[in-house]
């Protein structure tokens, strides 16, 4: 059983652009390369709140749940941001 694309698709659309970049880009770029567990744990992860989200995404919070973990350590992996110009 495979999670409809369009309904996560809806669901990375956040109140907060920056999680509406990173979840999409995430959905894009990485999700497919999840297993069916994982992507269960992604699907997870999308129904905590903007802020809990926007906490644990930018490293101020460490998820409790270890599957979340993984998945957020995934979505790090797979939105490496262009590096600026100093």
């Amino acid at each position: 059983m495979s999670i409809d694309m369009n309904h996560l698709r809806w669901k990375c659309r956040r109140g907060m652009l920056e999680l509406d970049i990173l979840l999409n880009q995430f959905l894009q770029s990485g999700y497919q390369q999840l297993d069916l567990a994982a992507q269960k744990d992604f699907n997870r992860l999308l129904e905590y709140s903007d802020t809990m989200l926007l906490s644990l995404l930018m490293g101020q919070t460490s998820a409790s749940d270890r599957a979340i973990a993984t998945v957020i350590q995934k979505i790090h992996a797979s939105n490496t941001l262009p590096n600026t110009p100093q």
